[in-house]
């Protein structure tokens, strides 16, 4: 796809990529003109914005945070300094996935803040990563045929923090490198009738290993979008797009920033 490169001589650079591909221009009595198959077109004149030879594109930027690059950092949130919402992807030299949906950002003080969520994508060599915040429930007392329902003691409590969407891991004696099980589907505590299960997922991917019956101990992941653990990584490049065709401002992207402590 070709693009028009422009040059800005107050910051001596090439600031801009614009979408449209002229045959031929020229500036004539204060107005910039192009040619496109044909046709004649006078720009800066039309009040749809990014309208270019009748296709609507949309304005993007790429930048990168880079703050102390030697620390490994979670890139927590994005705060947009502008008078309008961005939808915004992330990927850093350790996960890729994060994101934030233009409309997820809530406006605060003048500017637009949100957390950024990550879909849980990591390369395939950093998969401890995804297991960092694994929390314990227990040995399960008995699985289902299809591996799709898992039974626990009624002394083990499954009322915490654990919900539908997170992910659910187990691990063999001596318990060690934890197994993909599945997603929740449903959590079901009727101790008067001895129920206390866990239905999961095993589609698209079933486990790598059959789930065994017993002394298998369980964990469970919360879900990665909706817990928003962010990006983490030493540096992280960010991708903001607006599809607004109205005149819009943006004047500082920002993110919020920890020190990762493994």
């Amino acid at each position: 796809m070709a693009n028009t490169l422009v040059y800005d001589e107050g910051v001596n650079g090439w600031p801009s990529f614009y979408s449209y591909d002229p045959d031929f221009m020229v500036g004539m009595n204060n107005f910039f003109y192009t040619f496109n198959k044909g046709n004649l077109y006078r720009h800066n004149v039309n009040e749809t914005r990014n309208n270019f030879y009748e296709v609507q594109y949309t304005s993007t930027l790429q930048s990168v945070f880079n703050d102390m690059p030697l620390e490994n950092k979670l890139f927590k949130t994005i705060n947009l300094e502008g008078d309008a919402r961005w939808s915004v992807t992330m990927a850093s030299d350790i996960q890729t996935g994060g994101f934030i949906n233009a409309s997820y950002f809530e406006k605060k003080e003048g500017s637009f803040y949100a957390f950024v969520r990550n879909s849980g994508a990591t390369p395939a060599a950093a998969s401890e990563y995804v297991l960092r915040s694994l929390n314990g429930i227990g040995t399960s007392s008995a699985v289902n045929a299809a591996g799709t329902i898992v039974s626990f003691s009624l002394d083990t409590d499954l009322a915490t923090i654990m919900s539908i969407g997170d992910v659910l891991y187990f691990a063999l004696p001596p318990y060690t490198s934890p197994q993909l099980a599945g997603a929740i589907t449903a959590i079901t505590i009727d101790l008067p009738n001895g129920i206390n299960t866990i239905s999961i997922n095993i589609a698209p991917s079933p486990p790598a290993v059959p789930i065994p019956i017993q002394d298998a101990f369980y964990l469970y992941i919360k879900n990665a979008v909706a817990e928003s653990h962010g990006i983490l990584g030493h540096y992280s490049v960010f991708n903001i797009e607006n599809t607004d065709t109205t005149p819009i401002n943006l004047f500082a992207v920002e993110s919020e920033v920890m020190k990762s402590y493994p």
